[in-house]
């Protein structure tokens, strides 16, 4: 991507561009005609095992922290930009190629209005495309990041990106609670079925699944209470070399809450992966009983499996291979889970600073945002440390995506 006047944005930039740092090799002191050759010594064992690079794509100029992101099947790049606070411009946004990034489909449906919580959009955090290249954008309704949600602004908007326009609005409102805070999405429309997955990490790290019919309407609350789905306690997030500590004002501050956050979906439709902010396990469920009403909550939680370890993330993904790709972020890196359960570090980068939402395209480029929430002011004193632009970075992987 050529580098213009407009991508030149400070130091920040140049910083993007070169990647990171590395260790200069000295010249090595070669021995002179009266030196004799050192005795050969054995080679140091390695300290680490090599992983894979990764390559910038964008620079996006932000106005906020883009947590989420989506491509198109022609190469559109959709960030999704969360209200953490109210101040944000927008929330919803698409990046040019310069790196600009303007507010989608236009700034009066970014302009929230609670007299119109169905038309506006109020705190988008995620969003995705399904097979058919259709836009479907998660609204928690939250137009400051936190309270309640504004009553019918919680939604699910469909968008058909070759006109710019909204196609449909489906409320979220018989699945959400008053501290409710709704973060990932996953939707699976093929052979007849249109169903989507959305994880609440609750405001205080009590979460929970909503099941969506986008044909119907009907929306069903699941795993409410089930420790898969909660903060887990006693949790530190370390990102680039500091624990993440939200500020409590005159309290010591204290480690962030988030339950049920990443989720993906698998190559069949017949499981999802999801996992807590706050926790270092992966979890999996069975789909078939998460809207069918004849299945008890109970049933729908004994159906649920433990996947074991798989260090700190944000956003998931699968690849048809059915591996699930996970965002390192205690360690700016990329990892994959296996369908065996290995687990390996397959990329590292230090422009990755809280490495969030995945996005696999057609031609197998595995892309990931760094949202820079850790830099955040609530985590820093009330300073705001983050650096603009944002990287979105890419890298090879040998298999298609899920839809």
């Amino acid at each position: 991507m050529p580098l213009d006047r407009r991508l030149l944005l400070g130091t920040g930039l140049a910083a993007l561009a070169a990647g990171p740092a590395r260790a200069e090799t000295p010249n090595p002191v070669k021995p002179g005609p009266a030196t004799a050759s050192p005795a050969p010594q054995p080679a140091a064992p390695p300290t680490s095992r090599p992983v894979g690079a990764m390559e910038l794509a964008l620079a996006a100029d932000a106005p906020s922290s883009p947590t989420g992101l989506a491509l198109s099947r022609n190469g559109r790049v959709f960030l999704m930009m969360p209200r953490f606070t109210g101040k944000e411009p927008f929330t919803l946004g698409e990046a040019l190629p310069d790196g600009t990034v303007k507010p989608y489909p236009d700034m009066a449906t970014n302009r929230f209005d609670p007299k119109r919580p169905q038309a506006t959009l109020a705190h988008v955090p995620n969003g995705v495309f399904d097979r058919n290249d259709t836009l479907w954008v998660l609204d928690a309704g939250l137009p400051e990041g936190k309270g309640t949600p504004v009553p019918g602004a919680a939604k699910i908007v469909e968008i058909d990106v070759g006109q710019n326009s909204v196609r449909r609005v489906i409320p979220l409102s018989a699945g959400v609670v008053p501290d409710s805070s709704l973060n990932d999405l996953r939707v699976d429309v093929r052979d007849g079925r249109a169903l989507a997955y959305v994880t609440d990490q609750g405001q205080e790290g009590e979460g929970a699944i909503l099941a969506v019919d986008l044909n119907s309407g009907q929306v069903t609350r699941r795993l409410a209470g089930h420790a898969s789905t909660q903060s887990q306690k006693g949790i530190v997030k370390f990102v680039e070399r500091r624990p993440v500590m939200r500020d409590t004002g005159d309290a010591p501050p204290q480690s962030p809450q988030g339950g049920a956050n990443g989720i993906a979906i698998s190559p069949d439709g017949e499981r999802l992966y999801y996992a807590p902010l706050m926790g270092r396990r992966l979890y999996a469920v069975e789909t078939a009983g998460l809207l069918d009403p004849k299945v008890s909550d109970a049933e729908v939680a004994a159906s649920v499996r433990d996947l074991g370890e798989k260090g700190m993330t944000g956003g998931l993904t699968t690849d048809a291979k059915d591996r699930v790709y996970l965002s390192l972020q205690e360690h700016n890196a990329v990892g994959r889970r296996d369908p065996d359960g290995t687990i390996a570090v397959i990329a590292a980068d230090d422009r990755l600073i809280w490495a969030d939402t995945f996005w696999i395209t057609p031609d197998r480029w595995l892309y990931i945002s760094s949202a820079q929430v850790n830099r955040r002011p609530e985590f820093n004193g009330g300073r705001d440390l983050q650096q603009k632009p944002y990287a979105i970075l890419r890298m090879r992987i040998d298999a298609d995506p899920v839809l």
